[in-house]
């Protein structure tokens, strides 16, 4: 009898398994992060799902308006169920025999913060950009969940996990391509192309962040002031050369490689490590997830770029430490995840802050909710 088959199909399992328990282990993460002090009050409404809804076609913008008014009234027992929801999924990963029907439910649930949480990554608001994290953590999950389906029987012969996957290898080379491509596409876009445009993402997530961090971000934003479309042009590049990479064997573990390196370089300076390590946080609590910038910021226009070592103590920096923040968003293309929950997908930082009267353009409605819920927070801090 030949060793070699059962002792490949109990390596792939091992590897295989490995996904599932990550996946798990985010979705525990996320949804203990779901349950900050913060998360349970009006601002989680205000700040967090209803400003998603700026910028997008008007029936989406419209539905995720409903929905923040449908959460509005009882939000401390929604947030409680989606917290819980997270938990059941993290568990579900985690318990072999449920690993199926959790990989299901983990992708409608995905599918759905995606659609009112994130805005779809911000991809309908033409101005979505791979720094700040589209096309959307929860859609990388999702897709992730799917490639971490295991075929029935296993597969021998196979050298990976993707390979025993559902996709197969060919099929998540393909899944990594496309979303690598996708990147490429939306740095090109208009508002990030412009001059200053990727400096000043840089120099708006370095605001309220502890001092060590900032002395990573502002350099860089310095050292790429100015600077537009010759550097969107090289960045598009490169992600097109990560994605088309993996779909050849002798440059797929180099085109990893170089993705895990960008995509970190994405979270550290235009994501600022997802906000967890900010000084200055929203009451209860400061990040609930690392995510980036909702839309709304990116379509803000370029700011100035503060110098390294510039402000240091001065108003604007004290009144950026005690700025509120939203949590930010991850991006992190390819196999790699990070926790993704109904947290929704932004910062607000100053400069970044949608006034009333701007929301007011996606319809009266969204306006009205986000007094009320303004006027709700007030009077809790009063009391």
């Amino acid at each position: 009898m030949d060793r070699a088959g059962p002792v490949g199909v109990r390596s792939l399992r091992i590897r295989l398994r490995h996904v599932q328990l990550a996946l798990g282990a985010l979705w525990l993460l996320d949804g203990a992060l779901q349950l900050q002090p913060f998360m349970f009050t009006p601002a989680f409404v205000a700040r967090i799902l209803a400003p998603v809804a700026q910028g997008q076609p008007a029936p989406i913008g419209q539905s995720i308006t409903a929905m923040a008014h449908f959460v509005a009234p009882h939000v401390a027992l929604w947030n409680l169920a989606f917290a819980l929801i997270q938990v059941a999924l993290g568990l579900g990963f985690l318990w072999k025999r449920t690993v199926r029907p959790t990989i299901v439910a983990s992708v409608a649930w995905s599918l759905l913060v995606w659609w009112f949480a994130e805005g779809f990554g911000g991809l309908l608001t033409g101005g979505a950009t791979p720094v700040t994290g589209a096309p959307g953590a929860v859609l990388l999950y999702a897709l992730i969940a799917v490639v971490a389906w295991p075929r029935s029987g296993g597969q021998p012969t196979a050298t990976s996990a993707a390979a025993g996957g559902l996709l197969g290898d060919r099929g998540t080379r393909a899944i990594w391509a496309v979303v690598w491509a996708t990147g490429a596409v939306l740095v090109l876009l208009p508002p990030n192309r412009a001059p200053g445009a990727i400096a000043s993402t840089i120099a708006a997530a370095a605001a309220g962040e502890p001092s060590w961090l900032r002395g990573v971000q502002l350099p860089v934003a310095h050292l790429l002031s100015g600077q537009g479309l010759a550097l969107a042009a090289g960045l598009s590049a490169l992600q097109l050369a990560i994605g088309l990479g993996a779909l050849f064997g002798r440059t797929g573990n180099l085109a990893v490689g170089m993705g895990a390196l960008l995509a970190t370089a994405f979270w550290v300076l235009g994501q600022s490590l997802g906000g967890i390590r900010t000084a200055a946080g929203p009451p209860g609590g400061g990040a609930a997830d690392p995510r980036a910038p909702p839309p709304p910021a990116r379509h803000r226009p370029p700011a100035p770029v503060e110098r390294p070592g510039s402000g240091r103590g001065g108003a604007g920096h004290r009144e950026g430490r005690r700025a509120a923040r939203r949590p930010s968003r991850l991006a992190l293309p390819g196999a790699v995840g990070r926790p993704v929950g109904l947290e929704g997908g932004g910062v607000d930082r100053p400069g970044d802050q949608v006034p009333l009267g701007e929301l007011a353009a996606q319809g009266p409605d969204l306006s009205q909710l986000l007094r009320r819920l303004h006027a709700l927070g007030d009077h809790g801090q009063a009391e």
